[in-house]
């Protein structure tokens, strides 16, 4: 059995999303995808990548909308 990983990276977390590795990067810069840093290396950790599905619309969303457009 192979442990989980802790972190994917921005192209693994774009082909979750089934979104360009370009946009992935962008979402990225802005926050809306979770990273970290570690030296050179921009990872996205698994659990935090996980949560933006399971947390209430509310949390996520305060305005009560998502427009990816706008960047809300």
């Amino acid at each position: 059995m192979t442990p989980a990983k802790l972190t994917i990276t921005v192209p693994e977390a774009a082909e979750r999303l089934g979104v360009s590795r370009n946009l992935a990067y962008e979402a990225a810069r802005r926050g809306d995808i979770p990273t970290i840093r570690i030296g050179k290396r921009l990872l996205v950790p698994t659990a935090a990548f996980e949560r933006l599905f399971t947390a209430p619309a509310d949390a996520r969303y305060p305005t009560g909308r998502c427009d990816i457009n706008s960047g809300d």
